[in-house]
């Protein structure tokens, strides 16, 4: 299983960036897909959720608002559109799969089956 994200960058507070996460070796339509970050110096957070249907998604309460989710089955593609970035969202950014028949809303505390290589994105201010 390879999960790959992209999208990262270096960008100025209030900009906006869309990463990507591209995966393979897994059948992607079996699988809730989500994003986590983690800072300098910081443990991993939960950042976003989307069931495997598009039909369910999840927020932390820091990105409400700014952040979207979305997923493309076709396409085995997950995204996460960032607007009005801060300086505190700078991090690395994963995105992670857990199976279906695992309750989507158990990725907000970590629960995952597979994680990937991150990009990494930076806020200035």
């Amino acid at each position: 299983v390879q999960l790959q994200a992209s999208g990262g960058g270096l960008v100025q507070a209030g900009d906006s960036l869309r990463l990507s996460c591209a995966a393979s070796g897994l059948t992607f339509s079996y699988y809730h897909m989500g994003w986590f970050r983690q800072a300098p110096g910081k443990e991993r957070e939960f950042v976003a959720a989307i069931s495997w249907s598009g039909g369910s998604i999840y927020y932390a309460d820091p990105v409400k608002g700014r952040f979207t989710i979305s997923r493309d089955n076709y396409k085995r593609t997950v995204y996460l559109q960032m607007n009005s970035l801060k300086p505190e969202d700078t991090a690395v950014y994963y995105c992670a799969a857990l199976k279906v028949n695992t309750p989507l809303g158990t990725m907000k505390e970590g629960r995952l089956d597979y994680w990937g290589r991150g990009t990494l994105v930076t806020v200035s201010s």
